[in-house]
């Protein structure tokens, strides 16, 4: 009986060992077949180009109607001429070009700098931009994003900057020229950028005007050319406190303007100095004008404050926004 029992546990053995072997070959022999069917349809039918998805829009506005833009257009749409638009092309190139891809062509940097000037220009919605240039709005939204980074990184430094002892010496002389004001190099003021937040902090951003703001401050000279620029406090701040907080408030505190560039003017040491509005404090290198409801008994007091008022105003106005 036990010689059987082994026996029979032997043959079970002999017969599972051949289902394997033979479930193996045909596994093998299965793939083999398979492999040669997929090697022959991809010799007897060649591959096809891929394909990508994609809404077709209309470029007809951007390809035909910009190009017959006059000088005056090109101002009124774009605030800027075209010259000053193809320069920008130039010198951005280098961090806005793009490659084609074999699922489709890319947006061409003419196109893209048009896109954010557009939308920093109208203020126009992502989606109108989108119909009048023929692209996406994630498109849109990519080409303003890239653009006001490589303006921050590539032309900021560049044509933004603190103003050297011989241009210091150059921008009060022409104010004094023009305005008969001494000294004066500039003047300051800050304005309302909106943003659309939330959170914990939304509070501080929300100013008197009842929308979430950041404070750009600026500081033109007497041509209107920016030569310094503090954005993204928040809007609950004091004009005063914005000014502190900036780069510009630790030049005037080193001395740069007071000590640098003095002369005597009647009878008096006068060192640069920046005209600011009211919410500005009175500091040795910011002078602002007198209220209108101060008691000014002096009348040299009354047509200093006449003079300064009207030329900030001007300078402010006129400066590109």
């Amino acid at each position: 009986m036990l010689t059987y029992f082994v026996h029979m546990r032997k043959r079970q053995r002999q017969r599972r060992q051949q289902l394997h072997t033979w479930f193996q070959n045909s596994s093998i022999a299965f793939h083999r077949q398979r492999r040669k069917r997929v090697l022959s349809l991809m010799l007897l039918e060649p591959r096809s180009s891929p394909r990508a998805w994609s809404t077709p829009r209309s470029t007809r506005w951007w390809d035909a109607t910009v190009p017959a833009f006059t000088e005056e257009e090109w101002l009124d749409n774009f605030r800027m001429s075209e010259e000053t638009f193809e320069y920008l092309c130039v010198r951005l190139k280098c961090a806005l070009e793009r490659r084609d891809t074999s699922f489709r062509q890319c947006v061409p940097v003419r196109k893209r700098v048009a896109v954010a000037l557009w939308r920093l220009a109208t203020n126009a919605e992502y989606r109108t931009i989108s119909h009048l240039f023929g692209v996406s709005r994630s498109v849109v939204y990519r080409c303003v994003r890239d653009f006001c980074e490589a303006i921050c990184t590539h032309l900021l430094p560049e044509l933004i900057t603190f103003p050297d002892q011989e241009k210091l010496k150059s921008m009060a002389a022409f104010i004094e020229n023009r305005w008969g004001l001494p000294q004066r190099i500039g003047a300051v003021d800050g304005s309302h950028i909106p943003i659309i937040l939330s959170g914990d902090f939304s509070v501080d951003f929300y100013n008197r005007k009842g929308f979430h703001s950041v404070i750009l401050q600026g500081v033109v000279d007497g041509r209107g050319l920016f030569w310094s620029v503090n954005a993204g406090q928040a809007e609950s701040l004091h004009h005063a406190r914005v000014l502190r907080l900036s780069s510009l408030w630790e030049k005037a505190n080193s001395g740069v303007f007071s000590e640098t560039g003095a002369r005597q003017v009647e009878g008096v040491n006068m060192g640069y100095y920046i005209l600011g509005d009211s919410a500005y404090p009175l500091h040795c290198s910011v002078v602002r004008a007198y209220p209108a409801a101060a008691n000014l008994c002096e009348i040299p007091w009354k047509t200093l404050s006449l003079r300064v008022a009207p030329s900030r105003f001007r300078w402010v106005s006129s400066s590109p926004r």
